[in-house]
């Protein structure tokens, strides 16, 4: 992928539960004609403890090398900038590894997620939204250094999270912490999650408009917005019902892709990044064409409306 253009991506996978078949999984990618690959390194065992491990870094690179593709990288989904003081500087520890391993690979984009509270109380909340501004601040210098761009991304309430940012505040929060090297990632499926449960369903398109122009990196894959709340026995019950972060290929859920295309426009240097269920990656590769074909009509700042070019 070419400096300042954008393309398409998609999320590889720890299949083997170590590096061992890792090359394979690069290669079956590559395969599909991807621009960019984004390596889920919280789920490869290289830092511990805070520190890099160095022979799994190594094993990482070797797989990585000599690739006509880029790299993002998804950091540990445990690092939350909305955390507790007393946990900081292990979410910093931690981060400043990850992003040492995100230079390492030649990454483009480091992946974090915004940050989740148990609070309730208004008040709490705010506080730990500054929280959040100062540590992204401090994390931007640190990408700096690296020549990393931080891309924090939308998520929903999980797990007895009691709150989490929607992607306007989102954008709020990135315009006031006005760090180059801090970012967003719109994750299409968890902020139609979050406005649904805050009863929002109706201002999804609105929502990712306001967030789209700080967006330099986009978690795509289908779903239909639903809680997931009602018991279902098997993956595919719950696909039956439509429940939950399904992560689909596009166009199996309802999100309004169209819409939002018009709606939006993207930064330039954007990754349309597919993030596909393992279980559905016999549908990839029309994944990806159906993706190349949104990132095609993509608006971008600064350049003509692509879907108008012949």
């Amino acid at each position: 992928m070419k400096h300042g253009a954008f393309g398409v991506g998609i999320s590889a996978k720890n299949r083997a539960g170590d590096l061992t078949t890792l090359g394979e999984e690069l290669d079956m990618i590559e395969a599909l004609g991807v621009d960019l690959i984004e390596l889920p390194t919280f789920d490869y065992d290289l830092v511990i403890g805070g520190r890099v491990r160095a022979p799994q870094l190594s094993a990482l690179k070797t797989a990585c090398a000599g690739r006509a593709v880029a790299y993002s990288v998804h950091g540990p989904l445990a690092i939350n900038l909305m955390d507790g003081p007393t946990n900081t500087p292990r979410h910093i520890e931690v981060l400043e590894a990850s992003l040492d391993v995100a230079a390492a690979v030649g990454a483009v984009h480091y992946v974090l997620h915004s940050g989740l509270t148990h609070e309730t109380q208004a008040a709490k909340i705010e506080d730990a939204y500054a929280r959040q501004r100062e540590l992204l601040a401090e994390a931007g210098e640190l990408a700096r250094a690296r020549n990393l761009i931080i891309c924090v991304e939308t998520l929903f309430e999980y797990d007895g999270w009691k709150h989490a940012s929607s992607p306007k505040r989102l954008a709020q929060e990135i315009a006031i912490v006005d760090h180059p090297h801090i970012m967003a990632t719109i994750d299409f499926s968890h902020s139609y999650i979050k406005l649904d449960a805050d009863g929002r369903r109706e201002s999804f398109v609105e929502e990712i408009a306001a967030l789209a122009p700080v967006a330099r990196h986009l978690h795509v894959h289908d779903s239909f917005g639903r809680q997931d709340d009602l018991w279902a026995y098997t993956q595919s019950e719950r696909l039956a019902y439509g429940n939950g972060d399904l992560h689909l290929p596009v166009g199996w859920g309802d999100i309004p892709w169209t819409q939002l295309l018009e709606a939006c426009e993207f930064p330039e240097g954007v990754v349309f990044n597919i993030e596909l269920d393992p279980r559905y990656w016999y549908a990839a590769r029309e994944c990806v064409d159906i993706t190349r074909g949104l990132a095609g009509k993509a608006r971008i700042a600064g350049q003509q409306d692509r879907s108008k070019v012949a």
